[in-house]
């Protein structure tokens, strides 16, 4: 017997035996050989809005933020009367609960290609002498959509702002406009953005470029244009700092209902009568009333 052809054979047997245990002939589970590897970008799905979290308002996190939680935007006006400036009024909204100051716009700004401004005077909001050290301005704007207008690369007809950005200035001591560094947002494709964080700089303080304490009005300019689709604009968390990087505590009073005595003093006008209809009729009948009564007093004691 060849003993050799023996081993060999048991050897072969063996090591088929192997390869079928481990699944590498034709006896594995599978007989379809294995796929080329396929990269992240091929395997993965596009990212849908429905998968997407809709964005929050954000918080404020410094106490000296003006948030508008009291509801007062006397201090803020909307600038509509430059060329190139969206109609719109100033008004209190609200996102998700919190509220924030808004420019509405009339429904214009997209269309006609204008830009959607808001004023602050800081001097309302500041003692004198913090408004002399004031040398940064930060707060968070959103934009919402009011109409589907928005053309995107993967679809039109879209109700969301899109992109977001614009820029702002200030008047400065001795009657001078400084402006601010231009800001930018991200592309927002829900009907409410996130928060854009915008920081104003007066990065040439240190040449008179800023407030100073005896301004009467200390006007700081917002301003959103690129307006995609048609919608408004929301501005909230508004913090001053001073050169340390601290915020400046804010000394604005709640609007006073006016006095009576002021109501009377600003309805008298020369002659002391009302300025108002009512009243002037009021003064006229009592003046007759008392020729009326002169008269009857006369004819009952006649001249001698």
């Amino acid at each position: 017997m060849n003993y050799r052809r023996i081993t060999a054979g048991a050897l072969a047997l063996s090591l088929a035996a192997v390869l079928i245990s481990c699944g590498g002939g034709k006896g594995s589970e599978s007989d379809t050989p294995p796929s080329p590897t396929t990269s992240a970008a091929e395997t993965t799905e596009p990212t849908t809005e429905e998968e997407l979290i809709p964005p929050e308002p954000v918080e404020a996190d410094d106490p000296n933020a003006i948030t508008f939680d009291d509801g007062d935007v006397s201090f803020a006006k909307a600038i509509t009367d430059d060329k190139d400036s969206a109609s719109g009024t100033i008004e209190i909204g609200e996102f998700n609960g919190n509220k924030m100051l808004r420019f509405t716009d009339s429904g214009n700004a997209a269309a006609e290609k204008l830009v959607q401004k808001v004023s602050i005077d800081a001097a309302k909001l500041l003692t004198p002498e913090d408004l002399a050290k004031v040398r940064r301005i930060e707060f968070d704007l959103y934009a919402d959509a009011t109409a589907s207008d928005l053309v995107t690369n993967d679809a039109v007809g879209v109700k969301a702002p899109g992109w977001i950005g614009g820029g702002g200035g200030a008047n400065v001591s001795g009657d001078k406009w400084y402006d601010f560094a231009e800001f930018a947002g991200g592309e927002y494709n829900f009907e409410m953005s996130g928060a854009t964080h915008v920081v104003f700089k007066f990065l040439l303080a240190g040449g008179g470029m800023c407030w100073d304490s005896e301004m009467e009005e200390a006007i700081f300019l917002i301003m959103r244009w690129g307006v995609a689709n048609e919608g408004n604009m929301y501005i909230d968390n508004i913090v001053f700092y001073d050169e340390e990087g601290k915020s400046l505590p804010i000394t604005k009073r709640a609007a006073e209902e006016p006095s009576e005595a002021a109501d009377s003093a600003a309805a008298v006008e020369d002659g002391g009568f009302a300025d108002d209809t009512a009243e002037i009729d009021m003064a006229k009948n009592v003046a007759d009333g008392i020729e009326s009564k002169y008269e009857s007093i006369a004819e009952e004691f006649p001249e001698d």
